[in-house]
């Protein structure tokens, strides 16, 4: 996990920003990408209870889906517009919710696994904006920036780009984001037919989905 102590910041913002999932223990300070200019910004503090992180794996006939805790996190804002945050994902969370019983547990096992996110040596998964682009004309409800960040998981940090729809009113952010990433670029080739041959109806689809659903709330400021 050291590896991932880079800047893994998640956020978005007007211009640029950053937008991380961090380890546990690590100073939780946003941070503006170096092409940023300063900013009046001001901390929103993510809240877990509020905030909803679901996964999405598909298979030749099927797929599973199930949730990662969202343990903390800070957005900045300067005004309306996104400036830099982080949060942090809790892999040993990871659930499944469309099996029950003996069929659930075994799958949850077989993802905290070394043939998938090696939970016990990594236990947590970040991802940092190193740039955001708003999207022009964007309407009422649907994405408004483009987000560039480094995605880390077991260790291993790639880049990957996706649409994300950032709000702020009455003091409380909003963050909303779909993405997909190629499971194998971070060393998950367990049953990926790229890697292995004559899989038929045992093959795993490359893409992974994530839903991000974050809500923060603004904190207060420390008098000087």
């Amino acid at each position: 996990m050291k590896k991932m102590l880079l800047s893994l910041m998640v956020a978005a913002a007007v211009g640029v920003s950053a937008f991380t999932m961090v380890a546990p223990g690590s100073p939780e300070k946003a941070m503006a990408p170096k092409n940023t200019v300063a900013y009046a910004v001001q901390n929103y503090k993510v809240i877990p209870a509020e905030s909803k992180i679901t996964w999405i794996g598909r298979k030749v006939g099927g797929e599973h889906n199930g949730n990662v805790t969202l343990t903390s996190g800070t957005l900045l804002l300067d005004k309306a517009s996104f400036r830099g945050g982080t949060f942090v994902m809790d892999m040993t969370t990871i659930t499944c919710n469309d099996l029950e019983g003996g069929s659930n547990k075994r799958l949850v096992d077989h993802l905290k696994s070394d043939d998938f996110f090696s939970v016990a040596k990594n236990p947590t998964a970040m991802f940092a904006v190193t740039n955001l682009t708003p999207k022009a004309n964007a309407k009422a409800g649907t994405a408004n920036y483009i987000v560039t960040g480094d995605l880390t998981i077991k260790g291993i940090t790639n880049q990957i780009s996706f649409p994300a729809m950032v709000n702020v009113k009455k003091g409380v952010a909003t963050a909303k984001a779909t993405l997909k990433f190629d499971r194998t670029k971070w060393d998950i080739k367990f049953r990926s037919g790229n890697f292995f041959e004559n899989l038929g109806d045992k093959a795993i689809q490359d893409d992974v989905e994530l839903n991000i659903n974050l809500v923060a709330k603004e904190e207060a400021v420390a008098k000087k």
